[in-house]
């Protein structure tokens, strides 16, 4: 089940909290709880992706990119992920959460995302493709920046995601049948 208790908490707590500057990481705190874990007893990889949506959203709130959305009446989607999955996250540990806005291009923003265990250590990291889109799809992201108040260009993207991006593009799709 979506975690909407933890999200309108989320949304609360970060009511107030100023805008972001560009490149800037909103942090948040997170503790697994007892339903989050699979049976080994540790953070469950599918619940770790719909855990970062309790960063992410409010990160797009305080990066504008909420406000964009409801003016302009466009929908957000995602349209790709990386994760990396490195330190096991226990029943009742807690994580610090960092959620920031790292690049984009003409189709996509890149959003990164990171937990980080009390010891210092990073126990994931994803990086998600997102599409803004409207009833005729995906709108330019020039003009999302521009909604958004953004009127620089892109931060360089990472040489990482680059490669990232053109593996994607090089990834069959449809996939092959029995695949």
């Amino acid at each position: 089940m979506y975690p909407f208790i933890r999200m309108f908490k989320e949304i609360l707590v970060h009511r107030n909290d100023p805008p972001l500057a560009l490149g800037a990481a909103h942090v948040s705190h997170h503790m697994c709880w007892p339903w989050d874990i699979d049976l080994w007893k540790e953070l469950n990889n599918g619940r770790t992706l719909t855990l970062y949506d309790l960063g992410r959203i409010p990160m797009a709130r305080r990066s504008g990119m909420v406000s964009a959305l409801r003016r302009m009446r466009w929908g957000m989607t995602i349209a790709g992920t990386t994760v990396r999955y490195r330190r096991r996250v226990r029943v009742f540990e807690q994580v610090e959460m960092r959620s920031r806005l790292l690049c984009w291009d003409a189709r996509f923003l890149y959003l990164e995302q990171s937990m980080w265990k009390k010891d210092g250590e990073c126990s994931s990291h994803a990086v998600y493709r997102v599409a803004v889109t409207d009833s005729n799809g995906i709108v330019p992201t020039k003009r999302v920046t521009e909604e958004m108040g953004l009127t620089c260009a892109s931060p360089p993207m990472p040489d990482w995601v680059v490669q990232w991006t053109k593996a994607e593009a090089h990834r069959p799709w449809p996939p092959m049948p029995g695949a």
